[in-house]
This record gives C-alpha cells, structure tokens and sequence, in this order.
C-alpha cells in the first residue's frame, strides 16, 4: 500500500507540476479511504507543504510577488478560520460548491478583460475564498489555480507563484491541525514518505511545461479545471 502511495504521489505532483493543481483531487480520496479524513487532510497537507516548495524552488527565478502579496493578504486569515472549523464541522456539500465555482470561473475566462491590475485585485477575494476552503476541506488549489490563471503569466510564473501562496496556507493549517492534536508521529512520517514521491513528480512536471507551448499549457489548465470541478460536483 504504501508503495502504491507513492507511485500515486508522483503521478499527482506531476500533473501538478504542469498544472499547478490536481495533485490532491487525486491524492485526497486514496488517503481518505485509507486513513479516514480526520487523518487523511492533516497528513495530505505535510505532504503539500514538500510539494508547492518544490515547485517554487524549480521555477523561483520566475516567482511574480505582487500577485502573491494580493492572494496572502486574505488567504492566510481565511485558512485560519477555515482550519479551525475543520475540527469541528463535516464539509460533505462544500466540494460541490467548489466545483460549480470553477465552472464559472472556466466560463467567464472566455469573456475576461485584459485589464492585469483588476486581475490581481480579484486576487484578494480569491485569497479569501481559496484560503477558507483550503483550510476547511484540505485543499482548494483549482480554486486558486483558476485565479492565478487569469494574470496570463508564463508557465514557470504561474506555477511558481500560485505554490508560493498555496505555501503560506499549508503551513498555517499545520500549525492549526497541530494544536488540535491531529498531527502525531505516524501522520508525520505518512506525509514525509509521499512527500519524496511529490518532490519527484514537481521536478518530472517542471522538465515537461519546459517544452509546452503557451497556448497549449492554458488549454491543459483550463480542461484539468472542468474535470475537477466535474469530479467535485458528481463524486464527492
């Protein structure tokens, strides 16, 4: 099993690799009917902290602060207070919400504006959002991957500064889930053990989107995005 785990863990941060997202869609449910969720989120979390790090370090010549500092500014207090919520309330609806969200987020993409300050404005509401649900149901990355998007950076930009913002929220949640005691050894060692799979597979994405064209990295993010909100929608 655990070596399953990680053949799945470097197949998922590949696809995050590329995409900046998808690696937990997948991870999430393995981990879930393996663990439970009460174990499952915290230990899927250490295993992202090693994952959106990884895909900061292979492309931080690239890293785009100023949308960072707009996506922070909300994200980080929202994953606090989606964190704790965590602890105490059940989340079964909240996945379909997010995957309808994203739809529209696909959709309205087609009819955006070109305007790039706007875009990172909507940064700060995307924060707010990504940040609450990441916190409240481990992980929101299309959400804030669909955000990041709309900036039209390169691919390295992109996916390296939408991995440092998905960063800062894994660390406030670990600090959370570890007060509440939902973080012991076997977690711990869990999440670092699929983390050495994502930190491969964040290095097998980079070698891949280095040798994707623009247009066809945009339509690859944008088809990954429908099928997640897809699979959120109809299988959660």
């Amino acid at each position: 099993m655990l070596f399953l785990l990680f053949l799945i863990s470097w197949f998922s941060a590949t696809i995050s690799g590329i995409a900046g997202f998808g690696g937990a869609l997948i991870l999430l449910p393995i981990i879930t009917n393996t663990y439970g969720v009460k174990v499952a989120v915290p230990i899927l979390t250490i295993a992202q902290l090693s994952g959106n790090f990884s895909r900061f370090w292979f492309s931080r010549k690239e890293v785009k602060w100023n949308p960072i500092i707009y996506f922070s500014t909300s994200s980080i207090p929202f994953a606090i207070l989606g964190s704790y919520l965590f602890v105490y309330i059940p989340n079964h609806f909240l996945f379909k919400i997010i995957g309808i969200f994203l739809i529209s987020i696909v959709i309205f993409r087609q009819f955006k504006t070109k305007n790039k300050k706007s875009h990172e404005k909507g940064l700060i509401l995307g924060g707010s959002i990504t940040g609450f649900l990441s916190g409240l149901v481990g992980s929101a990355g299309p959400l804030g991957a669909a955000f990041f998007l709309n900036l039209n950076l390169s691919a390295g930009a992109y996916i390296s500064s939408e991995a440092v913002s998905a960063l800062t929220m894994h660390i406030i949640k670990i600090v959370i889930y570890q007060k509440y005691s939902l973080i012991n050894l076997s977690v711990l060692l869990n999440g670092l053990f699929l983390s050495i799979g994502i930190v491969l597979g964040s290095w097998t994405g980079k070698k891949i989107i280095q040798k994707m064209p623009k247009q066809l990295f945009i339509r690859f993010v944008e088809i990954l995005l429908i099928l997640s909100a897809l699979h959120l929608i109809l299988f959660k």
